[in-house]
């Protein structure tokens, strides 16, 4: 996809990575939110859920809004083919199915600074260690649909809906890890 061996190394990524990177940041944001937070421990737990909660949103907006976006520009053309485009000609890449560090960090911190700029302080400590869950159970999950069979239940379910958006039509079923903004803003399927 690229001309240099350094941007292709760093446009790939083995499915694991995202947890040896984020889950010693949730660990050390969970310790924050105990060590140094005046949240109580329901409190704590109540801005995580929020968190994990508010992160099916963001996937969503996330999936619908910039990385659907079609630019006009060439070069932006080529940003989004890179992001996002590549993962629809070639769904079945196993090193393109979760988010290369590269790009998922940068994304990441901009996150933490509009939601620790939004939120009281040291709640950031409490919400962003669910936000990040969501975001993991989302790449796992994206890995998992692609290459797993799974024979039914919820799982399938997931599946079935996400390959319709690749394969049916990508204007809809924009949710991954949970379709459930797809049906709150009608860009679901209508599955028989």
């Amino acid at each position: 996809m690229f001309k240099s061996d350094l941007l292709e190394a760093l446009s790939k990524v083995h499915w694991t990575v995202p947890l040896y990177v984020y889950i010693p940041v949730i660990g050390y944001l969970c310790y924050m939110a105990f060590a140094h937070s005046t949240v109580t421990i329901p409190g704590f737990f109540a801005l995580f859920i929020g968190g994990l909660a508010f992160w099916t949103f963001a996937e969503y907006v996330l999936h619908r809004f910039v990385f659907h976006f079609v630019p006009k520009a060439e070069w932006a053309l080529r940003i989004h083919f890179i992001f996002h485009g590549v993962h629809h000609d070639y769904p079945s890449d196993a090193k393109r199915l979760v988010m290369p560090p590269s790009a998922s960090i940068p994304m990441a911190l901009g996150l933490y600074l509009l939601f620790n700029w939004l939120l009281p302080p040291t709640y950031i400590f409490s919400f962003f260690p669910g936000f990040l869950i969501g975001y993991l159970v989302y790449d796992i999950s994206h890995y998992a649909i692609h290459h797993f069979n799974f024979k039914g239940g919820m799982w399938k379910r997931i599946k079935q809906h996400h390959m319709l958006h690749h394969y049916q039509d990508p204007s809809k079923g924009y949710g991954v890890s949970s379709p459930i903004w797809d049906k709150v803003f009608r860009s679901d399927f209508v599955k028989k």
